[in-house]
Order: C-alpha cells, then sequence, then structure tokens
C-alpha cells in the first residue's frame, strides 16, 4: 500500500463515520473528536504495512581493484539509483571468468546483480531494464571504458563523451546490442 492508497482508506473511514452518523448508528465519542494522538496513531497504523510491504533494495556485488577511482563513480550511480552494493576489492578478472563474461568484454569492474553478471561502465537504466524484462542471458557488457560512460563522466573528462555500445551477454559467447549510446552535444 502506498501513500495514496493510504490516504484513500483514511477518506473511506470517515467517509463510514458519516454515514454511521446519518443513520443514527451509535458511534464512540473518541471516533468522533478524535484527537491529534488519535489521528497519529492512525497514520502510523496505515503506514506500517506499507514499509513491510516495500522490497528491500537489490544488493550489486561488485568486483575491482582497490585503486580504481572511476569504479568507484560507477558504484555511486548504483546508489544514488537506491542499490545496495557489496565492494571486493580483490579485482575482477578471475569473477569475470567465473559469471561467464569472454575476456574480450572486459572492463575495470565486474558486478552480480539478480543473478546477472554486470561488466563494465553499465548505465542504471539498462541495469533496471535488464531486471525487470529477465532475458535468458548471462547479463550485460560495456567492454573498456568508454570515456562518458557512468563513472567515467566526472570533471576529470572535461565534459567529453564517445559512443558506446552495452550488450547483451548470451550463453556460448554471443552478444548483441542492447542499447547503443551516442555522442551528447
Amino acid at each position: 500500500m502506498d501513500q495514496t492508497e493510504a490516504n484513500i482508506l483514511i477518506c473511506c473511514v470517515k467517509a463510514n463515520i458519516m454515514n454511521a452518523l446519518k443513520q443514527s448508528v451509535a458511534v464512540p465519542a473518541a471516533v468522533l473528536n478524535p484527537s491529534r494522538r488519535t489521528w497519529l496513531l492512525a497514520a502510523l497504523a496505515c503506514s506500517l504495512p506499507v514499509a513491510w510491504a516495500m522490497p528491500s533494495p537489490l544488493t550489486v556485488d561488485v568486483w575491482k581493484s582497490p585503486a580504481c577511482g572511476c569504479c568507484k563513480d560507477w558504484v555511486a550511480t548504483l546508489t544514488r539509483a537506491g542499490f545496495r552494493v557489496q565492494l571486493h576489492e580483490t579485482g575482477n578478472a578471475d569473477k569475470r571468468r567465473q559469471l561467464g563474461i569472454p575476456d574480450s568484454l572486459g572492463s575495470c569492474h565486474t558486478a552480480q546483480v539478480g543473478g546477472y553478471a554486470l561488466e563494465g561502465h553499465v548505465p542504471v537504466t539498462e541495469i533496471q531494464r535488464l531486471l525487470r524484462e529477465k532475458p535468458a542471458a548471462i547479463g550485460l557488457a560495456v567492454p573498456g571504458m568508454p570515456v562518458g560512460s557512468p563513472g567515467m563522466d566526472g570533471p576529470a573528462y572535461g565534459g567529453r563523451h564517445m559512443p558506446f555500445d552495452v550488450l547483451l551477454v548470451q550463453g556460448g559467447g554471443k552478444v548483441q546490442v542492447y542499447r547503443s549510446y551516442g555522442v551528447k552535444p
């Protein structure tokens, strides 16, 4: 139940009380003249199911070199998007191979979320799309370290952007373009 649904529920309760009054049904005085405490408790009671029903953020496990700054910047984009990140600063080459990403698609960090592998500077929008669409695939890759991709777009790069592709990595070494990013004006 979201906030809008909670507000609708409160309005329905008020309407039922008013209907009961019109029909001369006995309604306790506390319901007719609720104190501020009563309203606060009612609001809290309505919000508790909402809090319990909200999904916890997905955890993205990230393997990277401890010295890599662009990886830290990419991780920051994930956390801003609401992902929880677990860092493994042990390098990523072994994990990349373990997850089934070919070395030819390698980059400076490897991640895993929702059963999918992520290689390199994959934009959050594509990660969210992958998790929503759930294709039969190993995961996504942005090979190399394209300037302008998430994590490679800070002030140190002087606003430069180069085109790059997000690749859908499938079994047997097959890849297809999942989305292309062109040069920003």
